[in-house]
């Protein structure tokens, strides 16, 4: 699963975006990489394990809707159970 989230840029400035995806590793847990930064720039990259599939998916819908609430805007959705 993979979210494309942008803000709208400020005059001047590059929009910033992050990125949420969710992989399952090969042990059968699941990590949850987060990307940020200015779109064209640099940028970072976290991630987060989980043992089951419930618990990642908590952890991407709460990073979501903290970013939704920040100004930003989903772009792109990607995979199969998409959160609500």
């Amino acid at each position: 699963m993979r979210l494309y989230l942008q803000q709208r840029p400020a005059a001047g400035e590059a929009p910033r975006f992050v990125q949420l995806a969710l992989q399952q590793d090969l042990l059968g847990g699941w990590a949850l990489l987060r990307e940020s930064g200015q779109v064209g720039g640099r940028s970072q990259l976290k991630r987060e394990q989980f043992l089951e599939y419930d618990a990642a998916l908590t952890a991407l819908e709460k990073a979501r809707d903290l970013h939704l609430k920040r100004g930003f805007h989903v772009m792109f959705a990607q995979g199969a159970n998409e959160p609500n």
